[in-house]
């Protein structure tokens, strides 16, 4: 018998990391029997923490976070995908895109990953105790606020949610992040976002500065006292039944001001290591994976929540997900698409710290905004020489 070839790949570890990535591995193994595709899981934080170039030199197969574009392509770890796939391929990539989520992925005139999901913070709520409590979602940052003093809401507080939060209340406020070569944003927003944002942080329980999104859903499905989210990384996994104790339906953003809120671009991406023996078998596998019929059938069916726009209008789709992905395709289309220069992650892994303790201790916002604009500029370093 001659000897299969193998793949190895690294995704992160929850149900909608895994699970997808195991079924089309199976699925592709058996319509190539010359073919093996070992997946592993790491956690969510080692997803965001653990750099793209070590990697590369393990597996072969990598779900990515979008920030890691630039650093990838600084540093030649992946191979891009214009080298091996169709042009009519990645132009179908590029139409059917959720949002930003498959541009997120190109840099330096080059796609480094395919969109294979996509998510970014939308709203969930526990239909079952709004209607008990005769409560229902809010519309309005307003609203939100009056939920949260009596006890009612929660969202993700680690740094690295926080940073996003900014981000989403620097958009929503008007002004993108990121824009300019001193500052992250204006004194006169950058105050303006810290102050809102800490009057909804301080009604919320200090618990959860420890969760993450998906740990903020667990916490809405196995308890019965949070009702509603008004931020949070989505995961369709908890809108459909069966999944968790109890059901959460999802949202797009409140609005703030007279506007809905913009939050920032999430989602992961399939990239294939430069390093690898088998870059073609492994781009193959990934074109089968962020294919249209593949994206809306098998991947999602698996726990998946897919980068291909085709699943996201799919009836079918959205009748066993509660309308997830119709409900917040809006949020997604808004989304605002983070810095990916190398030279970025520093600031993304630390911005977050500062935030979080004025958000927890209070201060001057100026002071804030003065620490971030140094860790900024510090991390510009880079973005000259890397695009």
């Amino acid at each position: 018998m001659t000897e299969k070839i193998q793949l190895k790949g690294i995704t992160w570890g929850h149900t909608r990391g895994l699970l997808p990535m195991v079924a089309t591995a199976q699925r592709y193994e058996e319509l190539h029997p010359a073919v093996e595709i070992v997946w592993k899981k790491r956690t969510l934080q080692e997803f965001a923490d653990k750099s793209v170039t070590d990697l590369a030199k393990e597996y072969d197969l990598l779900v990515i976070d979008h920030p890691w574009t630039g650093h990838a392509a600084a540093k030649g770890m992946l191979a891009p995908f214009d080298d091996y796939l169709s042009p009519a391929f990645l132009a179908d990539q590029h139409a059917h895109s959720v949002g930003k989520s498959h541009e997120s992925y190109h840099f330096l005139g080059k796609q480094w990953a395919l969109a294979t999901d996509a998510a970014t913070p939308v709203a969930a709520s526990r239909p079952d105790l709004l209607q008990a409590l005769g409560l229902t979602v809010p519309r309005t940052f307003d609203a939100v606020l009056e939920l949260a003093k009596k006890g009612k809401v929660g969202f993700s507080l680690l740094p690295i949610d926080v940073l996003m939060s900014f981000y989403m209340f620097c958009c929503s406020l008007g002004e993108e992040p990121c824009q300019q070569q001193e500052k992250i944003i204006s004194d006169e927003v950058g105050i303006q976002v810290l102050k809102l944002f800490k009057s909804l942080a301080d009604e919320l329980d200090p618990a959860f500065y420890e969760k993450n999104p998906f740990k903020v859903f667990e916490e809405m499905t196995q308890g019965d006292t949070i009702v509603y989210c008004p931020f949070a990384y989505g995961y369709s996994n908890y809108a459909r039944v069966g999944y968790a104790r109890k059901l959460l339906h999802f949202h797009d953003l409140v609005t703030l001001n007279g506007l809905p809120m913009i939050s920032t671009l999430g989602g992961a991406g399939l990239a294939v290591s430069s390093q690898s023996q088998h870059i073609d078998v492994a781009m193959d596998y990934a074109r089968f994976v962020a294919s249209p019929e593949i994206q809306e059938t098998l991947y999602v069916e698996s726990g998946g929540q897919p980068g291909h726009l085709r699943a996201w209008k799919n009836e079918q789709v959205n009748v066993y997900t509660s309308n997830y992905f119709a409900d917040t395709l809006p949020a997604l289309e808004r989304a605002y698409l983070r810095p990916r220069y190398d030279g970025h992650l520093y600031f993304q892994d630390h911005a977050g710290d500062i935030v979080v303790e004025y958000l927890r201790q209070g201060g001057d916002e100026k002071t804030v905004l003065a620490n971030m604009n140094a860790m900024y500029r510090e991390s510009l370093v880079n973005k000259e020489s890397n695009g």
